[in-house]
C-alpha cells in the first residue's frame, strides 16, 4: 500500500485575519514497507501533514491517494482508509480510559462490530507486537503502568485495528531513556517482523540516523529535503539554516577530519563512529604508529 501526495495545500482559518498556510503545495510518495522519519522545527507542517494521511484533516487543495483511493474525493469512505492507516498522536496515554488494559485495547476492534473471538485474538496479538505479555497485563489498570508501558498500550490499541501503515507523532516525547529505547525497539520490531510501513515524526537526529530508511525534512509548510540519512545529513548548512542540525557524532567526525584523521564522512551514529575509530587504531597498530 502506498500513500501519494500531490500538490497538497492546507490553510488554517482561510479568509480571516488569522489565515495561515500550514502546507504549501506538498508532493511526495510513501511506498509500502518504508520506514520514514519526518523532521522539521516547530510549526514546519509535520503534524498537519500526517493528519492528512488518513483524512483527519481536509485538504484545502491537492490530492491524497491511499492504496489507489483518492481520499480527497467526497465519495471516499474514510472509515476504510482509517483501518489501513493508523495514527498515534503525541502523548497517546492521555487517551487511555478503560479500567483494564485489555478493555482499552479492544475498544477500537469492538467498534468495528467484530466477533468476541476475533476481538480477543486481535488484543492478544497487538499486545504481543508491542512487547506486553497478555496474561501478565490484561487485567491490570493502564494507569498503574510506567510512562513507557502506557504508551505501548496506546500503540497496541491502534495496532489492534490492523493498519498496514502506522504513523507516530513524537512517540518518545517525555519518556526517560529506558522508556524511549523500549518504544523505539518495539516500533522497529513492528517494521521488521510485521512488515508494517512506519512514519515517525521526531526531533531526535540520533534516533532518525539509526532507524530511518528515508528522511523527509519540512520547512515552512514545504518539503525542504528528502533522501537517505546519509544524503540528508550531509546537508549540514541547509539543516542548520532552518533550525535543525545533524547527529552530535557527525559534528565530532567533521572535527576529526579537519585534524587529519582519515575517517569517513558517512558516519551518523555512535556505532558507526566506533567502528571507524577502531579501524583507524588497528591500521595504525599494524603500521607501528
Amino acid at each position: 500500500m502506498s500513500i501519494k501526495i500531490e500538490n497538497l495545500t492546507h490553510i488554517y482559518m482561510p479568509k480571516t485575519p488569522f489565515e495561515k498556510i500550514a502546507l504549501d503545495n506538498v508532493s511526495l510518495n510513501i511506498e509500502d514497507g518504508e520506514f520514514i522519519a519526518l523532521i522539521g522545527h516547530t510549526g514546519s507542517g509535520k503534524s498537519t501533514l500526517i493528519q492528512h494521511f488518513n483524512g483527519l484533516l481536509e485538504a484545502t487543495s491537492g490530492k491524497i491517494i491511499v492504496d489507489g483511493v483518492d481520499i480527497t474525493d467526497k465519495k471516499a469512505k474514510l472509515t476504510n482508509i482509517r483501518k489501513k492507516v493508523g495514527l498515534v498522536f503525541q502523548y497517546p496515554e492521555y487517551q487511555l480510559f478503560e479500567e483494564t488494559i485489555a478493555k482499552d485495547i479492544e475498544f477500537g476492534p469492538r467498534n468495528l462490530g467484530l466477533s468476541d473471538e476475533e476481538i480477543h485474538e486481535r488484543v492478544v496479538k497487538s499486545m504481543e507486537m508491542v512487547g506486553l505479555d497478555y496474561e501478565t497485563y490484561k487485567d491490570k489498570s493502564p494507569f498503574d503502568l510506567s510512562g513507557g508501558q502506557k504508551r505501548r498500550v496506546a500503540i497496541a490499541g491502534v495496532v489492534a485495528m490492523q493498519p498496514t501503515t502506522l504513523i507516530l507523532d513524537e512517540p518518545t516525547a517525555g519518556l526517560d531513556p529506558k522508556g524511549r529505547d523500549d518504544i523505539l525497539e518495539q516500533i522497529i520490531k513492528l517494521h521488521k517482523d510485521y512488515k508494517m510501513t512506519i512514519v515517525i515524526v521526531s526531533h531526535s537526529m540520533e534516533d532518525v540516523a539509526k532507524f530511518a530508511g528515508r528522511i523527509i525534512v519540512m520547512n515552512d509548510g514545504k518539503v525542504e529535503l528528502q533522501g537517505t540519512p546519509a544524503e540528508v545529513f550531509k546537508e549540514v548548512d541547509t539543516l542548520e539554516k532552518i533550525g535543525l542540525g545533524v547527529p552530535q557524532v557527525t559534528y565530532l567526525v567533521r572535527e576529526l577530519r579537519k585534524k587529519g584523521f582519515n575517517i569517513s564522512d558517512n558516519v551518523f551514529t555512535i556505532e558507526e563512529a566506533k567502528k571507524e575509530l577502531l579501524s583507524i587504531l588497528n591500521t595504525n597498530k599494524v603500521k607501528g604508529e
